[in-house]
């Protein structure tokens, strides 16, 4: 196997701010101690190791690979106390070398992050490992596009998959759209989805206009699927909507560099925050003009109390892995300035998004396949020759070409079995979909198709006779408000979000007080106003109103053939 290599001069981590702990800087010599969990291996060294040495060795690895879902960090020539001893180059190439075979045995491939030289001719060695799973094509991140209206974030998305710089009039945000209205208008007022692939070394895949998206899922080792949103306010819903029904692992806010900070992008923001989504930040245009009070602008807001992130400028590829290996445990917020037009830091920024981890454990993705199957509806189409499709998440279980589900809730709150009958993933059939994928699926009714809508769920049908998935009207949340300008009080409506479910519902009732204000918390009693839903305990709640907004965990769910006392 043949190692990528991209040495550096060194490391260099600028902190942006205090508000979080100060970060470890590269130039001091030293990591901190090695974590017992996580995806991090610290190795002295790995020269001629012994064959039973050498097998535990690999059983380290897969556990690494285990905790970081496909890719492990090993930091060669330091000690687990993470200070920076170094090796000669002869030593750095056989530990290299024994690394490789470890992988080989694996399955698994090694790419060189950065090289830094300590003491005389000593150096440090980061390494990236990447084993896809046995059961998938893939490693696959989801990243959410966020930002106002003209910040250029389809323009954006057009550029980094079809690898084709913009001739500065927003040419090549045109493939992104899917309406007439759309590309009469430039802006996005639904759902996108596109893709972009690297292989084993961190080479886009993207970069031939003619390739399929079949080709571009079968030979990525690493797929990024992003999801543009709408930057307009009037579609503010629809991107909510998403934010909570997908569950991206990550989200993109997208700043143009032309003008301040506005109301929508500082709402885009404080929503990825409420649901605790990780977040970067792209400044567009730096073509135009400089950044600069853009950043300062960014910085203040990061910092501010409601935040508490260290905003970190990515400048260069070893600021690039620093950020990415901090960014969950450091709140660290990484931002990137590039250009469409001259496509000036755009490889920084791809390489950020190569490097990028999903942030979901393997143990936990295995727990969730093992549940019985719940997939989120969140559009709805109509296809000719096929039917009725249906695009969503899985969000436990695992669906093939002919699982039985259960459609619903319908009207009276009960469900209707359906059969699945193709299976479509990133734009190409496939087979089989596992928990935490989006997908579109068509089946067929057992009788007539019911009408369906967004917010409806496909269910398992092997539940106990006592179990029966069922509709509900009322449900109960503990909620935390995080902003309204008065008071909230019973009888108040509001917009809610709880997955792909999206309807307006009244507040029946405030446990141990008769008000809410802003940071307040209670125990809230939620009926819903249309019609009824699917709604489980332990299921995230974000309900807004105007500039009103809050969030919460739903603890109690009352189905519709249980009558409240």
């Amino acid at each position: 196997m043949e190692m990528n290599r991209m040495e550096s001069d060194g490391f260099v981590l600028h902190t942006e701010s205090t508000a979080s702990k100060e970060l470890i800087d590269f130039d001091q010599g030293i990591l901190p101690p090695e974590p017992q969990l996580g995806n991090v291996e610290y190795k002295l060294k790995l020269i001629n190791p012994s064959q039973m040495r050498f097998e535990h060795l690999v059983t380290q690895m897969k556990w690494r690979l285990r905790e970081g879902h496909g890719e492990a960090v090993y930091e060669i020539g330091v000690s687990d106390a993470g200070k920076f001893h170094g090796l000669d180059d002869a030593d750095m190439d056989s530990s290299l070398q024994t690394l490789t075979q470890m992988a080989d045995k694996l399955g698994a491939t090694t790419t060189v992050l950065r090289r830094k030289a300590v003491g005389y001719r000593r150096s440090v060695t980061e390494v990236l490992v990447r084993k896809i799973p046995d059961d998938q094509h893939n490693i696959e991140v989801r990243v959410a596009v966020l930002g106002a209206a003209g910040a250029g974030k389809s323009t954006l998305l057009g550029v980094l998959t079809q690898g084709v710089a913009d001739n500065g009039r927003g040419k090549a945000r045109l493939n992104m759209f899917r309406h007439v209205h759309e590309i009469k208008s430039g802006r996005t007022s639904c759902i996108s989805h596109e893709s972009l692939g690297f292989d084993a070394v961190g080479n886009v895949i993207n970069t031939n206009d003619m390739i399929t998206a079949e080709e571009v899922r079968d030979k990525s080792a690493k797929l990024v699927t992003f999801m543009d949103l709408a930057g307009h306010r009037r579609y503010l819903r629809t991107t909510v909507q998403a934010l909570t029904g997908y569950s991206p692992h990550h989200a993109m806010l997208v700043v143009s560099c032309g003008s301040t900070i506005g109301g929508m992008t500082k709402e885009h923001l404080a929503i990825v925050n409420a649901l605790e989504i990780p977040f970067f930040i792209v400044v567009t245009k730096i073509d135009i003009t400089p950044p600069d009070s853009v950043i300062d602008e960014l910085r203040c807001i990061l910092t501010s109390v409601g935040y508490r992130k260290v905003p970190m400028l990515v400048d260069s590829y070893d600021s690039v892995f620093t950020a990415s290996s901090h960014q969950l445990s450091e709140n660290v917020v990484p931002i990137f300035c590039v250009s469409n037009v001259t496509a000036e830091c755009l490889s920084l920024l791809q390489r950020f998004l190569y490097v990028l981890s999903p942030g979901v454990s393997n143990a936990e993705r295995e727990r969730l396949e093992l549940e019985p199957c719940e997939f989120h509806i969140d559009e709805i189409f109509r296809v000719e020759g096929v039917g009725v499709v249906v695009g969503g998440l899985l969000v436990k279980g695992v669906v093939t070409e002919g699982t039985s589900l259960k459609v619903g809730p319908l009207p009276d709150g009960s469900f209707q079995s359906v059969t699945v009958a193709t299976i479509h993933r990133n734009k190409a059939p496939c087979r089989m979909v596992r928990a935490g994928q989006s997908a579109s699926l068509s089946f067929t009714a057992n009788g007539e198709l019911p009408t369906l809508r967004s917010g409806m769920v496909l269910v398992s049908t092997d539940y106990g006779s006592d179990a029966e998935p069922f509709g509900t009207l009322y449900f109960q949340a503990k909620v935390s408000v995080l902003y309204h300008a008065t008071s909230i009080y019973k009888g108040f409506q509001t917009t809610v979000h709880i997955g792909s479910i999206r309807q307006t519902a009244i507040i029946e009732g405030i446990m141990g007080d008769k008000k809410l204000k802003t940071n307040d918390s209670a125990s809230v009693l939620f009926r819903f106003v249309r019609q009824p839903e699917y709604v489980r305990e332990g299921m995230r709640i974000l309900f807004r109103e105007g500039s009103s907004k809050g969030i919460g965990v739903v603890t109690q769910v009352f189905p519709l053939n249980v009558t409240l006392q």
